[in-house]
């Protein structure tokens, strides 16, 4: 398989929400790879254990690992970050904007929360987009935009309404930034969705100190990364051990009918609907 010229030894990769979950697991491939990595995320204790332990993946050891304490939500932090790494290495190859949030928020319900998880969760990878493309266009060189979304933001199923807008959002704006990079004169940069299903990671654990049996690992979700990179996908849809490539394909399909066949909202989830939902997934 052809690898992604962003994923090259030397190149560098800018990675938020690094110091644990599926971000450090990227940063940890990435490092193993040959690739600098700047790791960003909040300022805490395991920030520096994820970037001693990129370290010691990495073929360039310490040389080739910084971490730049950063909260995605603010716009100048973000500047901040990429001021960091420019001068620490000189170029941007992969940006993975992956950090984020999973507090709840109802339709009608804890409206603070509902801000801080869109400012994370959304204006955390707009805030990427918007201080990072530009820097890497005028490069001239091969890059990536990873956007890490969620299949809650495409099916949209009841719970945490919050949540799901704020992937919502990620899937539009990434959609629209691939759109606009295969657009733009000379341009040499790919974006990609990444799409995990049921992952274990720190934000999703809750109570469990296990990881369910149908949970993937974040190890599993950063080699999906790569294998759908290499492959040129946009859409980097994981499953899991519980939820195949087959039944995800037909959940985003039936979501997308209710549309075109005029049901009630969220039909998967009507009572009135159930029978014909599972006939549809038995197909």
């Amino acid at each position: 398989m052809t690898q992604h010229p962003a994923l090259t030894q030397g190149r560098v990769a800018v990675i938020t929400g690094a110091a644990s979950g599926i971000g450090r697991a990227a940063a940890l491939r990435f490092a193993a790879m040959g690739l600098k990595i700047c790791l960003a995320d909040l300022p805490s204790g395991a920030l520096e254990a994820a970037r001693q332990d990129v370290a010691a993946a990495s073929p360039l050891g310490d040389a080739g690992v910084i971490a730049v304490p950063t909260d995605v939500s603010d716009l100048a932090q973000v500047q901040a970050l990429a001021d960091a790494v420019y001068k620490q290495f000189g170029n941007v190859a992969v940006l993975m904007n992956n950090a984020a949030t999973g507090a709840f928020g109802g339709p009608w319900d804890h409206i603070d929360t509902w801000r801080r998880l869109l400012e994370i969760n959304l204006f955390g990878v707009i805030n990427g987009v918007q201080i990072f493309t530009p820097r890497m266009l005028a490069q001239g060189t091969a890059g990536a935009i990873v956007n890490t979304g969620s299949k809650q933001g495409i099916t949209c199923p009841p719970g945490n309404t919050a949540y799901n807008v704020s992937k919502a959002g990620v899937k539009v704006l990434t959609e629209a930034l691939a759109h606009g990079l295969r657009n733009e004169e000379g341009a040499r940069i790919t974006a990609h969705l990444l799409i995990p299903g049921s992952t274990f990671t720190g934000m999703t654990a809750g109570n469990h100190k296990e990881k369910p049996q149908g949970a993937w690992t974040a190890d599993q979700v950063a080699e999906m990364l790569i294998i759908g990179m290499n492959a040129g996908d946009f859409y980097i849809l994981c499953p899991d051990n519980e939820v195949t490539r087959e039944t995800d394909n037909k959940r985003i399909l039936w979501a997308a009918q209710d549309i075109i066949n005029n049901r009630p909202a969220l039909s998967r989830w009507h009572p009135d609907y159930a029978e014909d939902f599972a006939a549809f997934l038995k197909g």
